[in-house]
């Protein structure tokens, strides 16, 4: 069964930054395409940000564009989402998830288009 397990959330203040981290360990992540997702509650699972499986290209939620960078580490097997200057908006549960193969940039923000999830790592964003 393929698992993926998020790490790095916790509370942080408002401006500050935090890195959440996105791991594989019954599987190779490099041959997916992987997601990040957030859902606060009584709201939506809307994307945040994702990358092809090759690292190709990264697509951003207009949202976070400028705050969030995805990156991959192949060799880590490990999918990174470095989050900057946090807003009170910004928190929820963020997950990531994983589709095998190409993923065309335009769709790889839509939940439905994952196989795979992890168990979500919940950010609090609080003075």
């Amino acid at each position: 069964q393929l698992q993926l397990v998020e790490s790095g959330g916790g509370l942080v203040q408002p401006g500050g930054s935090l890195r959440l981290s996105c791991a594989a360990s019954t599987f190779t992540l490099e041959n997916y395409a992987i997601g990040w997702f957030r859902q606060a509650p009584g709201k939506e699972r809307e994307g945040v940000s994702c990358i092809s499986a090759g690292g190709s290209y990264t697509n951003y939620a207009d949202s976070v564009k400028g705050r969030f960078t995805i990156s991959r580490d192949n060799a880590k097997n490990t999918v990174y989402l470095q989050i900057d200057s946090l807003r009170p908006e910004d928190a929820a549960t963020y997950y990531c998830a994983a589709h095998r193969g190409i993923l065309l940039h335009s769709l790889c923000l839509s939940p439905a288009n994952y196989d795979h999830w992890g168990q979500g790592a919940q950010v609090t964003v609080s003075s």
